[in-house]
């Protein structure tokens, strides 16, 4: 059977940015970047249609030898019949470049991407001070000439070209960093593969895989959500096999204090301080531990974010990539397995309890879907959880706070349900006793909503004027 084409889903920001830098009177230095299988390649293959006067993708593990003889396969395949022998040194490979792009006679730009340009650096390489050399000396002063290079190892990319200190200090010229999907898109992706699913099912979908691309694109038409995970992660020789362990290293140096972090993470659900990680960790507090919670808050596996009324501003560090989540709740401890795992796991109490915090997570990371819903997108807001103080008579605890610049305050309750979510009295008598505990812990005067976040929606009974506003699934996937 003929497989179908990925067409370009979503992207629209993305795809404006690069239409404004193809139209740019001045030489662009574009750094495209973000986590592993998000679709970055994709995007500037699919926009610029391969029309590059050189394109180059970087070997994984093989040595300066090895990459140098690539890129000269690479030259002499725009080259239009020049004959480019192997060059010694990075020096010598990019001088031929701008041989090559000298001779190129093309109206409009000139486009050259290095796809995986970490994986060229090896040790004692020199690749960064040729690099630099090649824009410095020529490149810059090209105004048709558009340098895009892309790769997944974000520390590195940060490091040595966005944060660099040498000769490409402040060179860049764009950034452009390729976000997950969120659930619309997510659908929009499903559907353009002919895949058929309820929203409800594509919601449980993202909280298992997040919004990378490259997961969705492994799901098998015409099976189950749930025989589609246990064939991806959990059935021997699974279509998604070791990912987590590739996901890591693929994205960080020294890969394994970072992982050490996240399973610290993995165990608190609501975060946990630096203070709490280093303990856990037992890794050193420096420079580096802080360039690890960097990188990891900067490829979205991680948030920072300070309680409400932290008078203390001390910052909590939450995991907030699905896919790691669900790796530490399930994956990790299960392995892999010649049973229906996940199919078996539907409906019991241990997924239940794993869908209501992973739906927590889904709305975090739809928080703007959500203010769009309260009618609040063009108002001033920050984002908060809140925990009573250890030394409060009476301990309360709110997941999502929404902060309004129009003096309302937003509680968010959400719950993952399989209908209209009925509210009891037990359930209506501890919201109205996590507000109270919220607003005298605190001191607010402004009002305060309760905001259900849910499925479908919400049945009517002597009960639901417990809540303000009602947000639903349909609004999330807007």
């Amino acid at each position: 059977m003929e497989q179908k084409q990925d067409i370009l889903i979503g992207r629209d920001a993305e795809k404006k940015h690069l239409e404004s830098i193809v139209l740019s009177k001045e030489a662009e230095f574009v750094v495209v970047y973000g986590r592993r299988r998000v679709g970055k390649t994709f995007l500037v293959n699919t926009f610029f249609g391969d029309q590059y006067s050189f394109k180059l993708t970087g070997l994984a593990k093989k040595s300066k030898r090895e990459q140098l003889a690539n890129f000269a396969v690479s030259l002499n395949r725009y080259s239009g019949g020049t004959k480019y022998k192997k060059p010694r040194t990075w020096y010598e490979a990019f001088n031929m470049l701008r041989e090559l792009l000298e001779r190129v006679n093309v109206k409009g730009k000139r486009v050259v991407f290095i796809d995986e340009l970490p994986w060229m650096d090896s040790r004692g390489s020199n690749l960064i001070s040729a690099l630099e050399h090649f824009w410095n000396d020529w490149a810059v002063t090209q105004n048709n000439l558009i340098l895009i290079v892309c790769g997944s190892a974000t520390s590195w990319m940060t490091k040595k070209i966005l944060k660099n200190r040498g000769g490409l200090h402040n060179r860049v010229t764009q950034k452009i960093y390729i976000r997950p999907f969120t659930l619309a898109e997510c659908k929009e992706y499903l559907k353009s593969r002919d895949i058929i699913m309820e929203d409800k099912e594509i919601a449980e979908c993202y909280m298992i895989m997040g919004g990378i691309p490259f997961y969705l694109k492994n799901i098998r038409r015409g099976a189950s959500l749930s025989q589609n995970v246990d064939e991806m992660f959990f059935a021997d020789k699974g279509r998604l096999d070791d990912e987590f362990n590739a996901l890591y290293t693929s994205l960080f140096q020294k890969s394994d204090n970072y992982i050490k972090v996240v399973q610290a993470l993995s165990s608190k659900n609501k975060g946990l301080t630096r203070e709490e990680i280093l303990k856990a960790t037992k890794l050193d507090n420096n420079g580096h531990f802080s360039t690890i919670l960097q990188d990891l808050i900067n490829c979205d596996f991680i948030r920072r974010y300070q309680g409400y009324g932290n008078k203390s501003k001390m910052s909590i560090y939450q995991l907030v990539d699905p896919f790691s989540l669900f790796y530490y709740k399930f994956i990790k401890n299960n392995g892999k397995t010649d049973k229906a795992f996940w199919q078996y796991q539907i409906g019991t109490r241990q997924h239940d309890t794993w869908a209501g915090l992973a739906f927590e997570q889904l709305c975090l990371n739809h928080h703007k879907q959500l203010e769009q819903a309260l009618g609040i997108a063009v108002i001033s807001t920050k984002v908060y959880s809140w925990t009573s103080p250890q030394t409060a008579e009476e301990k309360a605890q709110i997941d999502l706070i929404i902060k309004r610049a129009d003096k309302v305050i937003n509680v968010c309750e959400m719950k993952f349900y399989d209908g209209d979510y009925v509210m009891k009295k037990k359930d209506y008598d501890d919201i109205e006793r996590r507000v109270r505990v919220f607003r005298s812990t605190n001191g607010i005067r402004q009002a305060i909503h309760p905001v259900l976040v849910t499925t479908y929606g919400l049945a009517n009974n002597q009960y639901s004027s417990a809540f303000q506003n009602v947000v639903t699934l349909k609004d999330l996937f807007k």
